[in-house]
Protein backbone atom coordinates (compact mmCIF):
# COMPACT_ATOMS: atom_id res chain seq x y z
CA UNK A 1 0.00 0.00 0.00
CA UNK A 2 1.36 3.19 -1.26
CA UNK A 3 2.09 5.71 1.64
CA UNK A 4 0.38 8.94 1.58
CA UNK A 5 2.04 12.19 0.91
CA UNK A 6 2.42 13.55 4.46
CA UNK A 7 3.28 9.89 5.31
CA UNK A 8 6.43 10.29 2.85
CA UNK A 9 7.35 14.07 4.12
CA UNK A 10 7.79 12.44 7.99
CA UNK A 11 9.24 8.97 7.17
CA UNK A 12 11.93 7.56 9.74
CA UNK A 13 13.36 5.37 7.68
CA UNK A 14 13.66 7.69 4.65
CA UNK A 15 15.25 10.18 7.59
CA UNK A 16 17.64 7.56 8.65
CA UNK A 17 18.92 6.81 4.66
CA UNK A 18 19.07 10.67 3.83
CA UNK A 19 20.57 11.43 7.28
CA UNK A 20 23.36 8.60 6.70
CA UNK A 21 23.97 10.07 3.42
CA UNK A 22 24.37 13.77 4.16
CA UNK A 23 26.63 12.92 7.36
CA UNK A 24 29.01 11.15 4.67
CA UNK A 25 28.70 14.19 2.01
CA UNK A 26 29.47 16.90 4.92
CA UNK A 27 32.29 14.83 6.77
CA UNK A 28 34.03 14.38 2.86
CA UNK A 29 33.63 18.13 2.79
CA UNK A 30 35.52 18.80 5.58
CA UNK A 31 38.29 16.14 4.58
CA UNK A 32 38.25 18.04 1.33
CA UNK A 33 38.45 21.37 2.75
CA UNK A 34 40.65 21.11 5.75
CA UNK A 35 42.88 18.55 3.62
CA UNK A 36 42.49 21.76 0.74
CA UNK A 37 41.57 18.91 -2.10
CA UNK A 38 38.82 20.68 -2.16
CA UNK A 39 39.93 23.47 -4.96
CA UNK A 40 39.14 26.98 -4.16
CA UNK A 41 38.21 28.80 -0.98
CA UNK A 42 34.67 30.03 -2.79
CA UNK A 43 33.32 29.51 -5.81
CA UNK A 44 31.77 32.58 -6.92
CA UNK A 45 29.45 33.26 -9.37
CA UNK A 46 27.76 36.85 -10.41
CA UNK A 47 24.35 36.81 -8.53
CA UNK A 48 22.29 36.43 -11.89
CA UNK A 49 23.80 33.66 -12.89
CA UNK A 50 23.59 31.95 -9.03
CA UNK A 51 19.85 32.93 -9.40
CA UNK A 52 19.26 31.14 -12.62
CA UNK A 53 20.66 28.26 -11.84
CA UNK A 54 18.68 28.01 -8.82
CA UNK A 55 15.34 28.34 -10.41
CA UNK A 56 16.52 25.87 -13.36
CA UNK A 57 17.43 23.23 -10.39
CA UNK A 58 14.35 23.95 -9.05
CA UNK A 59 12.09 22.81 -12.36
CA UNK A 60 14.81 19.83 -13.44
CA UNK A 61 17.56 19.20 -11.48
CA UNK A 62 17.41 15.90 -9.59
CA UNK A 63 16.51 15.56 -6.06
CA UNK A 64 19.65 13.35 -5.22
CA UNK A 65 21.80 16.44 -6.31
CA UNK A 66 20.56 18.80 -4.18
CA UNK A 67 22.42 18.72 -1.05
CA UNK A 68 25.52 18.12 -3.19
CA UNK A 69 25.21 20.94 -4.98
CA UNK A 70 24.23 22.95 -1.77
CA UNK A 71 27.55 21.94 -1.09
CA UNK A 72 29.60 23.05 -3.70
CA UNK A 73 28.03 25.94 -4.25
CA UNK A 74 28.93 27.47 -0.72
CA UNK A 75 31.41 29.06 0.81
CA UNK A 76 33.75 27.06 2.32
CA UNK A 77 34.61 28.26 5.57
CA UNK A 78 36.45 25.24 6.53
CA UNK A 79 39.00 25.62 3.61
CA UNK A 80 42.36 27.23 5.51
CA UNK A 81 42.12 30.04 2.74
CA UNK A 82 38.75 31.49 3.35
CA UNK A 83 39.95 34.15 5.54
CA UNK A 84 36.80 36.67 4.60
CA UNK A 85 34.24 37.83 7.30
CA UNK A 86 34.08 37.09 10.92
CA UNK A 87 31.84 33.64 10.64
CA UNK A 88 33.37 30.89 12.71
CA UNK A 89 34.12 27.14 10.21
CA UNK A 90 31.65 25.36 13.16
CA UNK A 91 33.32 22.74 15.17
CA UNK A 92 31.45 19.58 13.45
CA UNK A 93 29.87 18.01 16.71
CA UNK A 94 27.87 21.19 16.22
CA UNK A 95 26.18 19.91 13.00
CA UNK A 96 24.77 17.22 15.21
CA UNK A 97 23.40 19.88 17.70
CA UNK A 98 22.06 21.74 15.03
CA UNK A 99 20.46 18.50 13.44
CA UNK A 100 18.75 18.21 17.21
CA UNK A 101 17.31 21.59 17.18
CA UNK A 102 16.21 21.41 13.87
CA UNK A 103 14.51 18.35 14.16
CA UNK A 104 13.10 18.85 18.01
CA UNK A 105 12.07 22.73 17.28
CA UNK A 106 11.59 23.27 20.98
CA UNK A 107 10.51 27.11 20.61
CA UNK A 108 11.58 28.08 24.07
CA UNK A 109 8.95 31.18 24.54
CA UNK A 110 8.13 29.06 27.80
CA UNK A 111 9.75 26.66 29.81
CA UNK A 112 7.35 23.60 28.63
CA UNK A 113 8.28 24.91 25.01
CA UNK A 114 11.97 24.06 25.75
CA UNK A 115 13.12 22.45 29.21
CA UNK A 116 16.41 20.64 28.70
CA UNK A 117 17.37 24.06 26.49
CA UNK A 118 16.02 26.26 28.80
CA UNK A 119 18.11 24.70 31.38
CA UNK A 120 21.07 24.43 29.55
CA UNK A 121 21.14 28.12 28.69
CA UNK A 122 21.35 29.14 32.40
CA UNK A 123 24.24 26.96 32.69
CA UNK A 124 25.89 28.33 30.27
CA UNK A 125 25.26 31.90 30.96
CA UNK A 126 26.39 30.85 34.63
CA UNK A 127 29.69 29.68 32.99
CA UNK A 128 30.16 32.90 30.93
CA UNK A 129 29.54 35.52 33.71
CA UNK A 130 32.19 34.00 35.81
CA UNK A 131 34.50 34.21 33.03
CA UNK A 132 33.96 37.58 32.58
CA UNK A 133 34.58 38.71 36.20
CA UNK A 134 30.76 39.37 37.34
CA UNK A 135 30.41 39.01 41.51
CA UNK A 136 26.73 38.87 43.12
CA UNK A 137 23.66 37.85 41.00
CA UNK A 138 24.47 38.19 37.43
CA UNK A 139 22.58 36.92 34.44
CA UNK A 140 21.93 36.55 30.88
CA UNK A 141 20.21 34.64 27.96
CA UNK A 142 20.87 33.77 24.50
CA UNK A 143 19.19 35.56 21.72
CA UNK A 144 20.07 35.74 17.83
CA UNK A 145 22.33 37.63 16.92
CA UNK A 146 24.78 40.89 17.98
CA UNK A 147 21.98 43.15 16.35
CA UNK A 148 19.26 42.51 18.77
CA UNK A 149 21.94 41.54 21.57
CA UNK A 150 22.61 45.31 21.07
CA UNK A 151 19.50 46.40 20.40
CA UNK A 152 18.13 44.36 23.56
CA UNK A 153 21.02 45.67 25.74
CA UNK A 154 19.80 49.79 25.07
CA UNK A 155 16.45 49.24 25.47
CA UNK A 156 17.35 47.99 29.16
CA UNK A 157 20.11 50.73 29.77
CA UNK A 158 16.97 52.74 28.99
CA UNK A 159 14.33 51.03 31.31
CA UNK A 160 17.17 51.37 33.81
CA UNK A 161 19.16 54.47 34.13
CA UNK A 162 15.66 56.54 32.88
CA UNK A 163 13.33 57.74 35.70
CA UNK A 164 10.36 58.04 33.24
CA UNK A 165 8.62 53.92 32.03
CA UNK A 166 9.66 54.73 28.18
CA UNK A 167 8.42 51.56 27.37
CA UNK A 168 5.11 52.09 28.41
CA UNK A 169 4.64 55.29 28.51
CA UNK A 170 7.62 56.80 25.39
CA UNK A 171 9.70 59.61 25.97
CA UNK A 172 8.92 63.57 25.06
CA UNK A 173 12.89 64.61 25.55
CA UNK A 174 15.65 64.04 23.42
CA UNK A 175 17.93 60.75 24.29
CA UNK A 176 21.16 59.93 23.47
CA UNK A 177 24.11 57.13 24.01
CA UNK A 178 27.79 57.52 23.10
CA UNK A 179 30.05 55.28 21.16
CA UNK A 180 33.11 55.14 18.80
CA UNK A 181 32.72 56.27 15.29
CA UNK A 182 34.40 52.99 14.31
CA UNK A 183 31.88 50.93 16.21
CA UNK A 184 29.39 48.52 14.19
CA UNK A 185 26.56 49.80 11.98
CA UNK A 186 24.21 47.73 14.41
CA UNK A 187 24.40 50.67 17.09
CA UNK A 188 23.02 53.05 14.90
CA UNK A 189 20.22 50.74 13.93
CA UNK A 190 19.39 49.88 17.84
CA UNK A 191 19.64 53.71 18.39
CA UNK A 192 17.13 54.76 15.76
CA UNK A 193 15.00 51.69 16.02
CA UNK A 194 14.53 53.34 19.80
CA UNK A 195 14.08 56.98 18.36
CA UNK A 196 17.14 58.40 19.51
CA UNK A 197 17.60 59.83 15.79
CA UNK A 198 21.02 60.95 14.40
CA UNK A 199 21.54 63.95 17.63
CA UNK A 200 20.96 60.57 19.73
CA UNK A 201 24.19 58.87 18.48
CA UNK A 202 27.05 60.61 20.01
CA UNK A 203 30.26 59.55 18.14
CA UNK A 204 33.15 59.55 20.05
CA UNK A 205 36.34 60.00 17.37
CA UNK A 206 39.22 57.52 17.20
CA UNK A 207 42.67 57.45 18.40
CA UNK A 208 45.61 56.48 15.75
CA UNK A 209 44.51 52.62 16.20
CA UNK A 210 40.86 53.24 15.75
CA UNK A 211 40.32 52.71 19.43
CA UNK A 212 38.01 54.80 21.26
CA UNK A 213 39.83 58.21 21.89
CA UNK A 214 38.96 58.04 25.97
CA UNK A 215 40.64 61.84 26.31
CA UNK A 216 37.78 63.20 24.17
CA UNK A 217 34.99 61.69 26.43
CA UNK A 218 34.10 64.93 28.66
CA UNK A 219 33.83 67.31 25.35
CA UNK A 220 31.71 64.92 23.62
CA UNK A 221 29.25 64.64 26.61
CA UNK A 222 29.01 67.56 27.38
CA UNK A 223 28.36 69.34 23.73
CA UNK A 224 25.35 66.60 23.78
CA UNK A 225 24.25 67.79 27.44
CA UNK A 226 23.90 71.62 26.68
CA UNK A 227 22.42 70.68 23.54
CA UNK A 228 19.94 69.05 25.65
CA UNK A 229 20.40 65.55 25.19
CA UNK A 230 19.90 63.15 28.20
CA UNK A 231 23.15 60.58 27.66
CA UNK A 232 22.28 57.43 29.03
CA UNK A 233 24.81 54.87 27.91
CA UNK A 234 28.25 54.15 26.64
CA UNK A 235 29.23 51.46 24.62
CA UNK A 236 32.74 49.76 24.55
CA UNK A 237 33.89 47.87 21.10
CA UNK A 238 35.53 44.95 21.85
CA UNK A 239 36.61 44.94 19.34
CA UNK A 240 35.26 47.51 16.64
CA UNK A 241 34.37 45.07 13.15
CA UNK A 242 36.50 47.21 10.63
CA UNK A 243 39.71 47.03 12.05
CA UNK A 244 39.72 44.92 15.12
CA UNK A 245 40.15 47.80 17.97
CA UNK A 246 39.72 47.49 21.18
CA UNK A 247 38.39 50.25 23.39
CA UNK A 248 40.13 51.05 26.54
CA UNK A 249 37.09 49.45 28.42
CA UNK A 250 38.53 50.10 31.78
CA UNK A 251 39.04 54.14 31.02
CA UNK A 252 35.03 53.94 29.77
CA UNK A 253 33.78 52.02 33.17
CA UNK A 254 35.96 54.86 34.66
CA UNK A 255 34.07 57.63 32.72
CA UNK A 256 30.91 55.74 32.50
CA UNK A 257 30.92 55.30 36.98
CA UNK A 258 31.79 59.34 36.99
CA UNK A 259 28.61 60.08 35.33
CA UNK A 260 26.42 57.49 35.97
CA UNK A 261 25.68 55.97 32.54
CA UNK A 262 24.68 52.63 31.77
CA UNK A 263 28.12 50.69 30.37
CA UNK A 264 27.65 48.51 27.58
CA UNK A 265 30.34 46.56 25.82
CA UNK A 266 30.02 45.15 22.71
CA UNK A 267 31.99 41.93 22.33
CA UNK A 268 30.29 40.31 19.60
CA UNK A 269 33.59 39.07 17.80
CA UNK A 270 35.72 39.97 20.90
CA UNK A 271 34.08 39.02 23.93
CA UNK A 272 35.17 35.00 24.02
CA UNK A 273 39.08 36.85 24.34
CA UNK A 274 37.67 36.15 28.24
CA UNK A 275 38.74 32.55 27.61
CA UNK A 276 42.19 33.40 26.21
CA UNK A 277 44.93 33.18 29.02
CA UNK A 278 47.63 35.35 26.81
CA UNK A 279 45.00 38.02 25.31
CA UNK A 280 42.67 38.45 28.05
CA UNK A 281 44.21 41.77 28.95
CA UNK A 282 42.66 43.35 25.91
CA UNK A 283 39.14 42.87 27.81
CA UNK A 284 40.38 44.49 31.24
CA UNK A 285 37.70 46.14 32.66
CA UNK A 286 34.92 44.44 31.21
CA UNK A 287 33.93 42.98 34.46
CA UNK A 288 32.78 46.75 35.31
CA UNK A 289 30.44 46.84 32.33
CA UNK A 290 26.63 46.46 33.33
CA UNK A 291 26.16 44.56 30.25
CA UNK A 292 28.51 42.04 27.56
CA UNK A 293 27.54 40.87 24.21
CA UNK A 294 29.86 38.03 22.37
CA UNK A 295 28.80 35.99 19.25
CA UNK A 296 29.14 31.82 19.68
CA UNK A 297 29.10 32.15 15.80
CA UNK A 298 32.31 33.90 15.60
CA UNK A 299 35.00 33.37 17.90
CA UNK A 300 33.06 30.07 19.63
CA UNK A 301 33.08 27.54 16.82
CA UNK A 302 29.21 27.35 16.68
CA UNK A 303 26.96 27.59 13.28
CA UNK A 304 24.99 30.81 13.01
CA UNK A 305 23.36 32.22 14.77
CA UNK A 306 23.64 32.55 18.47
CA UNK A 307 24.95 35.79 20.89
CA UNK A 308 25.07 35.67 24.70
CA UNK A 309 23.62 38.92 26.48
CA UNK A 310 25.33 39.11 29.98
CA UNK A 311 24.21 41.44 32.81
CA UNK A 312 26.32 42.25 35.81
CA UNK A 313 22.81 42.73 38.04
CA UNK A 314 20.75 39.38 36.51
CA UNK A 315 17.64 41.29 37.61
CA UNK A 316 17.84 43.75 34.84
CA UNK A 317 17.45 41.15 32.33
CA UNK A 318 13.89 40.42 33.49
CA UNK A 319 12.64 44.65 33.52
CA UNK A 320 13.24 45.19 29.55
CA UNK A 321 9.96 43.65 28.12
CA UNK A 322 7.38 43.85 30.94
CA UNK A 323 3.80 43.19 29.24
CA UNK A 324 0.86 40.74 29.27
CA UNK A 325 0.02 38.23 27.79
CA UNK A 326 -2.45 35.61 29.23
CA UNK A 327 -2.35 33.23 27.04
CA UNK A 328 1.68 33.00 27.44
CA UNK A 329 2.98 35.04 29.86
CA UNK A 330 1.65 34.42 33.48
CA UNK A 331 2.53 37.10 35.97
CA UNK A 332 4.91 35.43 38.69
CA UNK A 333 6.06 37.07 42.22
CA UNK A 334 8.99 34.34 41.84
CA UNK A 335 12.34 34.33 40.60
CA UNK A 336 10.81 33.63 37.10
CA UNK A 337 14.40 32.69 34.71
CA UNK A 338 12.85 29.87 33.13
CA UNK A 339 10.26 31.96 30.86
CA UNK A 340 12.52 32.95 28.05
CA UNK A 341 9.74 35.04 26.75
CA UNK A 342 9.51 37.68 29.14
CA UNK A 343 13.50 38.42 28.80
CA UNK A 344 14.51 38.33 25.20
CA UNK A 345 13.06 40.07 22.14
CA UNK A 346 12.07 36.81 20.77
CA UNK A 347 8.85 34.99 21.65
CA UNK A 348 10.36 31.80 19.39
CA UNK A 349 13.85 31.05 19.31
CA UNK A 350 16.33 28.12 18.43
CA UNK A 351 17.28 25.50 20.75
CA UNK A 352 20.99 27.01 20.55
CA UNK A 353 21.97 26.59 23.94
CA UNK A 354 22.97 23.04 23.24
CA UNK A 355 25.79 24.45 20.92
CA UNK A 356 27.21 26.10 23.78
CA UNK A 357 26.59 23.12 26.43
CA UNK A 358 27.85 20.22 24.22
CA UNK A 359 31.23 21.98 23.43
CA UNK A 360 31.64 23.17 26.63
CA UNK A 361 30.40 19.12 28.15
CA UNK A 362 33.07 17.60 25.16
CA UNK A 363 35.81 20.01 25.19
CA UNK A 364 35.54 22.57 28.29
CA UNK A 365 36.96 25.85 28.33
CA UNK A 366 39.75 24.97 26.94
CA UNK A 367 38.73 24.36 23.81
CA UNK A 368 37.46 28.37 23.50
CA UNK A 369 41.23 29.64 25.12
CA UNK A 370 42.89 27.20 22.39
CA UNK A 371 40.60 28.74 19.71
CA UNK A 372 40.87 32.37 20.25
CA UNK A 373 44.64 32.87 20.95
CA UNK A 374 45.27 30.87 18.05
CA UNK A 375 43.51 33.03 15.94
CA UNK A 376 44.74 36.06 17.81
CA UNK A 377 48.41 34.77 17.19
CA UNK A 378 47.94 33.97 13.31
CA UNK A 379 46.36 37.62 13.12
CA UNK A 380 50.23 39.03 14.76
CA UNK A 381 51.78 36.60 12.32
CA UNK A 382 50.07 38.32 9.31
CA UNK A 383 50.83 41.56 10.08
CA UNK A 384 54.43 40.56 10.59
CA UNK A 385 54.46 39.12 7.22
CA UNK A 386 53.03 42.15 5.47
CA UNK A 387 55.25 44.55 7.51
CA UNK A 388 58.12 42.71 6.25
CA UNK A 389 56.69 43.37 2.60
CA UNK A 390 58.18 46.92 0.41
CA UNK A 391 54.51 46.91 -1.45
CA UNK A 392 52.06 46.41 0.92
CA UNK A 393 50.99 48.45 3.91
CA UNK A 394 48.94 47.91 6.86
CA UNK A 395 45.68 50.25 8.58
CA UNK A 396 47.03 49.36 11.52
CA UNK A 397 49.04 47.05 13.74
CA UNK A 398 46.27 44.23 14.65
CA UNK A 399 45.00 43.56 18.13
CA UNK A 400 43.37 40.34 17.22
CA UNK A 401 42.71 38.46 13.99
CA UNK A 402 41.37 41.08 11.65
CA UNK A 403 44.38 42.52 9.56
CA UNK A 404 43.98 45.01 7.11
CA UNK A 405 46.50 46.01 4.39
CA UNK A 406 46.86 47.32 0.94
CA UNK A 407 48.69 47.42 -2.30
CA UNK A 408 50.97 50.31 -2.46
CA UNK A 409 52.17 51.69 -6.05
CA UNK A 410 54.17 54.71 -5.21
CA UNK A 411 53.37 55.43 -9.10
CA UNK A 412 49.68 55.89 -8.65
CA UNK A 413 47.44 58.55 -7.07
CA UNK A 414 45.79 57.96 -3.75
CA UNK A 415 42.83 57.70 -5.63
CA UNK A 416 43.96 54.93 -8.26
CA UNK A 417 45.36 53.51 -5.40
CA UNK A 418 42.16 52.88 -3.98
CA UNK A 419 41.16 51.31 -7.36
CA UNK A 420 43.63 49.69 -7.42
CA UNK A 421 43.09 47.63 -4.31
CA UNK A 422 39.61 47.32 -5.17
CA UNK A 423 40.00 46.04 -8.30
CA UNK A 424 42.08 43.27 -6.66
CA UNK A 425 40.03 42.29 -4.24
CA UNK A 426 37.34 41.47 -7.05
CA UNK A 427 39.97 39.74 -8.72
CA UNK A 428 40.69 37.79 -5.68
CA UNK A 429 36.98 37.10 -5.36
CA UNK A 430 36.89 35.92 -9.07
CA UNK A 431 39.54 33.59 -9.08
CA UNK A 432 38.04 32.07 -5.77
CA UNK A 433 41.56 30.28 -4.36
CA UNK A 434 41.36 32.89 -1.02
CA UNK A 435 38.30 34.81 0.21
CA UNK A 436 39.55 38.13 1.40
CA UNK A 437 37.06 41.47 1.98
CA UNK A 438 37.81 45.26 2.02
CA UNK A 439 36.74 48.14 4.20
CA UNK A 440 37.61 52.12 3.58
CA UNK A 441 38.89 53.47 6.50
CA UNK A 442 39.62 57.53 6.28
CA UNK A 443 39.38 57.51 3.05
CA UNK A 444 41.08 54.87 2.07
CA UNK A 445 40.63 51.23 0.24
CA UNK A 446 42.03 48.29 2.32
CA UNK A 447 41.98 44.63 1.62
CA UNK A 448 40.47 43.24 5.10
CA UNK A 449 41.07 39.27 6.28
CA UNK A 450 39.79 37.95 9.41
CA UNK A 451 41.72 35.04 10.36
CA UNK A 452 38.77 32.60 11.60
CA UNK A 453 40.34 29.40 10.53
CA UNK A 454 42.45 27.15 12.88
CA UNK A 455 44.36 24.97 10.42
CA UNK A 456 45.70 28.16 8.29
CA UNK A 457 49.16 28.58 8.26
CA UNK A 458 51.71 31.21 7.47
CA UNK A 459 52.54 29.12 4.41
CA UNK A 460 48.69 30.07 3.60
CA UNK A 461 49.31 33.42 4.04
CA UNK A 462 52.95 33.66 2.07
CA UNK A 463 50.71 32.22 -0.49
CA UNK A 464 48.20 34.78 -0.77
CA UNK A 465 50.60 37.62 -0.66
CA UNK A 466 52.67 35.98 -3.62
CA UNK A 467 49.28 35.90 -5.25
CA UNK A 468 48.33 39.79 -4.81
CA UNK A 469 51.93 41.04 -5.58
CA UNK A 470 51.31 39.03 -8.93
CA UNK A 471 48.19 40.11 -10.21
CA UNK A 472 49.12 43.80 -9.21
CA UNK A 473 51.82 43.33 -11.57
CA UNK A 474 49.34 41.31 -13.84
CA UNK A 475 46.50 44.58 -13.69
Amino acid sequence: MKKSLLAQVYDPESFREQGHALIDQLADHLLENLGEKGGRAIAYRHPDTELAFWRSFMEDGKKEQLFPEILEGATKLHHPQCIGHQVAPPAPITALTAMIGGLLNNGMAIYEMGMSPTAMERVVTEVLCEKIGYQGHPGGFLTSGGTLANLTALLTARRVMLPEDVWNLGHGRPLGIMVSEEAHYCVDRAAKIMGLGEKGIIKVPTQANYAMDNALLEEQYRTATEAGIHVFAIIGSAPCTATGAFDDLEGIATFAAQKKLWFHVDGAHGGATIFSEKYRPLLKGIEKADSVIMDGHKMMMMPTITTALLYKNGDHAKLTFRQKADYLLSQSDRGDWYNAGKKTFECTKTMMSVHWYTLLKYYGTDAFNAYVTQLYDQGAAFAEMIGAHPKLELAVRPMCNIVCFRYVDQTLSGKAQNKQNETLRQALLENGEFYVVQTKLRGVHYLRITVMNPFTTKDHMAKLLHKIENMALAL
